[in-house]
């Protein structure tokens, strides 16, 4: 017995030396769903932007005051009356398999979000003709017309630069194994179970990263996630239910963070896409027009949010310089909701809601079924795993979807990929030419001033139309533990791994 004792301690001891401080360098994040395809062409999810942001670094990244600053390109001008972007690229940066980053890469990669079949970047970055590469280090982005959301939507997937070699080599496989140029590298995924990165010991700033490792665990109950987060088996995580959070003030065992978002979230109505889109509620826009009236905006905010989110009705939220002020948010009215159901010939209307099975999104889609209830709907909840309702949303196969998007920086990266006629996210199959058209001038101009009229001209028919209703605009919610240092909240949401550390 004594002798077993002795040889199970040697081997604890051999294993400690082997890996002395394993525990200490590995970060455990917990993420609020499963991400969907690690692919920057391919992606739709805000998890897989999270995890991006330790895989793939892009040509430019937002600071947390919105400003446009540096990554993979260090610095950028504009040429030919703004229809020539030239950015010069980092030197010494590699892929994580060893390639070299350079001007090809950038050429091949923005070629890629064009072209690669199913990409939803295309619409994003339409505006882009050609690409020329003027040196191993510098490429001039050549536009059909002047285009002033480009350089914000490069902040994002559509910003990504892949390995060519691993990405021709890989096809429509890339995703199993990315390959890019941001601080970590990857290792392996189990589907609904975890994601494990490593630190990549040529990255371009190495200097920023701390951990050997992250694990990203994929726990959909903010409830679990947050027991989680207390009992030590996770470092950080996002999306804390408001609730907890304001529980959880006074708590010495977290450390929380909280930072205005750039998206919202509403509720999305198929109108054009299959044989849901016929039923009377995508068919026949009062339907749409009596749901929106009998919503309670505010009392959905108090009720589910805690008065955390920000109540709104267009892309961009109240305060924001693009808001179309001539459509302010409607107040709740159920008898003219009624009266629209009445003249539809549709008093008692039976709609599915799709809802992602994330707790506060199946609490708003509680309230809103009780809320539109008293107007005559009868609204049925199908609540499914995230990544399944988003093949649903992408298939046609929904009546009305509780969705919402992360934001971004510019308006245009809130509306133009999900409005436009022809834009992979437009998952409604919505088509209105008026919205196209205003949407395209809208990227035309520099200043708010001259791009407002155009939103606003686009939200009429939005409004009119109702292909979607926004109902919130997010506030990101984070606990960590104190032992975590080095975290910086962003209003993209996203948990970056640079100067994160354990005290």
């Amino acid at each position: 017995m004594i002798k077993r004792v002795m040889l199970a301690a040697a081997l604890l001891m051999a294993a400690a030396a082997l890996f002395p401080t394993w525990a200490e360098t590995t970060l455990r994040i917990g993420l609020i769903s499963d991400p969907d395809m690690l692919d920057p062409s391919l992606a739709r999810t805000f998890t897989s932007r999270t995890v991006f942001a330790a895989l793939c670094d892009k040509l430019v990244d937002i600071s947390p005051e919105l400003d446009i600053v540096p990554q993979l390109a260090t610095d950028w001008h504009w040429t030919d009356d703004g229809k020539g972007l030239v950015m010069k690229l980092r030197s010494g940066v590699r892929f994580h398999d060893g390639e070299p980053f350079n001007a090809a890469a950038v050429k091949y990669s923005i070629d890629r979000h064009q072209t690669f079949p199913g990409s939803t970047r295309r619409s994003e970055i339409n505006s882009i003709k050609d690409i020329e590469i003027i040196d191993d280090l510098t490429v001039k982005l050549v536009l059909w017309q002047p285009s002033s959301p480009l350089l914000s939507l490069l902040t994002d997937r559509a910003g990504m630069i892949v390995s060519p070699k691993a990405a021709e080599a890989e096809g429509d496989k890339f995703a199993d194994h990315p390959v890019c140029a941001g601080p970590y590298k990857f290792v392996e995924r189990v589907a609904q179970d975890r994601i494990v990165v490593e630190r990549f010991a040529d990255y371009w700033n190495k200097d920023a990263i701390k951990f050997d490792k992250i694990v990203y665990l994929p726990i959909p109950d903010s409830t679990v996630r947050l027991a989680n987060l207390l009992s030590g088996g996770l470092d950080i995580i996002e999306t804390v239910a408001a609730a907890d959070f304001d529980r959880l003030g006074t708590d010495s065992r977290v450390k929380l963070y909280q930072s205005s978002g750039l998206g919202y979230q509403g509720v999305r109505f198929n109108t054009n896409h299959g044989e849901l889109a016929k039923k009377p509620l995508g068919s026949d826009p009062r339907l749409r027009e009596a749901f929106e009236l009998a919503i309670d905006r505010e009392a959905l905010n108090q009720v589910v949010f805690n008065g955390h989110v920000v109540p709104g009705n267009q892309f961009m939220p109240p305060n924001s310089p693009f808001y179309a002020k001539e459509f302010p948010v409607p107040p709740r009215n159920v008898e003219k909701a009624k009266q629209l159901l009445a003249a539809a010939a549709q008093p008692h209307p039976t709609v599915t809601l799709l809802v992602q099975n994330l707790l506060e999104l199946m609490q708003a889609a509680q309230v809103v079924q009780a809320m539109v209830g008293e107007a005559g709907f009868e609204l049925k909840l199908q609540t499914v795993e995230s990544n399944t309702a988003i093949n649903m949303s992408h298939d046609g196969q929904f009546e009305s979807y509780l969705n919402g998007w992360s934001g971004r920086i510019d308006p245009d990266g809130n509306i133009y990929n999900f409005a436009t006629c022809k834009a992979p996210l437009n998952d409604a199959g919505y088509c209105n030419p008026t919205v196209d058209r205003e949407l395209d001038e809208a990227r035309i101009y520099q200043t708010p001033a001259e791009r407002l009229p155009h939103y606003a001209k686009a939200m009429a028919e939005l409004i009119k139309d109702r292909p979607m209703i926004f109902l919130w605009h997010v506030t990101w919610l984070w606990a960590a533990t104190p032992k975590l240092a080095g975290f910086t909240p962003y209003p993209d949401g996203l948990i970056r791994p640079q100067g994160l550390r354990k005290l």
